[in-house]
């Protein structure tokens, strides 16, 4: 349980308190705290059959989360075109497939 407190505070930044009001660091604190759920149910539902299922949130996002790419939002569809010498692309459409096969029940609840 320490390290995932661990993994919170430095990767997450967690203990970031900068700002002069008490509900603003309150807000930091939720925004960092919902941000490490996500990346934890990421890690749990779409990257289990992968290389990074083991990794950090540090690793996680950067390798994964952490790409240039150019996103074009049409009406029917979101199309994300990542480089062709990025060497995570196939854990990124891995992930991609496992998540868009999940009922989104599933994505909400965890």
């Amino acid at each position: 349980m320490e390290n995932c407190f661990k993994e919170q505070k430095l990767e997450m930044k967690s203990d970031r308190t900068s700002t002069h009001t008490f509900a603003g660091n309150q807000l930091r604190l939720w925004f960092s705290s919902i941000a490490y759920i996500l990346i934890n149910a990421l890690r749990d539902k779409g990257l289990a059959k992968t290389e990074l299922r083991n990794a950090q949130v540090g690793t996680i996002r950067t390798k994964l989360l952490k790409l240039g790419a150019i996103i074009t939002i049409s009406s029917q569809q979101v199309l994300i075109a990542i480089s062709s010498t990025c060497s995570y692309k196939d854990i990124f459409a891995t992930v991609y497939k496992c998540l868009s096969q999940l009922p989104s029940q599933l994505l909400i609840s965890t």
